[in-house]
């Protein structure tokens, strides 16, 4: 099955591509990589929620975050190779979770971005990842999301 039919399936539609809030480019094509920026968990240009995460934001609150900022990747990657359905392999994963001092459930909450690949892609989105404790991050934002793929 296709990655875009299983998304239709799971009911799961690709937001529109979230705008730079610098000087960048939400996503790069290297050979047969792309490689996205830092994604934000943004939902029409406003983020889910702000703040650090085992304060502020509960670490369930944090994983749906990450699942958002996978959508928001996986939307940069489509507009930038055209479709999903060119992905070959989800290559690498790297989160970052604005930790309150002593959370240390980083790799949990960046599952929420890992179980959606696995989710969409089966074997092809296993995938090498990080999942690193920040002391902040842009917009005192929860999470951060950055992804390579491969495509054909």
């Amino acid at each position: 099955m296709s990655v875009v039919a299983r998304m239709a399936e799971l009911g799961i539609a690709l937001p529109p591509v979230a705008k730079p809030v610098a000087a960048y480019v939400p996503a790069v094509v290297s050979g047969h990589l792309v490689f996205t920026s830092g994604q934000l968990p943004m939902v029409d240009g406003q983020l889910l929620r702000t703040g650090l995460v085992g304060t502020e934001v509960s670490a369930d609150e944090a994983h749906a975050d990450a699942r958002q900022c996978i959508l928001n990747a996986l939307a940069a990657i489509d507009a930038e190779i055209g479709s999903l359905d060119r992905i070959t392999r989800i290559v690498k994963v790297t989160g970052f979770v604005a930790s309150a001092a002593g959370f240390s459930g980083q790799p949990g909450v960046v599952n929420g971005a890992s179980e959606l690949l696995g989710e969409l892609f089966g074997d092809a989105g296993i995938h090498a990842r990080s999942a690193v404790g920040v002391a902040e991050l842009p917009l005192h934002a929860p999470v951060e999301i950055e992804l390579i793929a491969e495509f054909a």
